[in-house]
């Protein structure tokens, strides 16, 4: 099922971000868990699931990817705080599970 989601992924607690988006959040986390995707996550080992958003449509998804692209590193880290102060991985690879994260981000955030 597609449900357009924009993620943030990290290597460690305050380490090195990746701000991406996707319309199928647990296969893609996955793929990245495995280093299957090639580029910035693979190179530097960025596979912990942060913190995540599900929008209503893709529009707004990819909206809401390029405006926190352009955040300053405390606001994302701010960001990531209010919904997951530990910094504990969302996801989990032994189930393809992902743990609860905010409601749905209408297309004005």
């Amino acid at each position: 099922m597609k449900v357009p989601s924009v993620y943030i992924l990290a290597r460690a607690p305050n380490s090195t971000l990746y701000v991406g988006v996707t319309s199928d959040l647990s296969r893609r986390i996955e793929q990245h868990d495995k280093g299957l995707v090639p580029g910035f996550t693979s190179r530097y080992g960025i596979k912990q699931l942060v913190y995540f958003e599900i929008h209503t449509d893709m529009a707004s998804a990819i909206v809401r990817e390029k405006r926190l692209k352009r955040w300053h590193r405390a606001w994302k880290v701010r960001l990531i705080e209010q919904m997951n102060p530990a910094w504990a991985n969302l996801y989990d690879p032994a189930t393809g599970a992902i743990r609860d994260g905010p409601g749905v981000a209408s297309a004005a955030e």
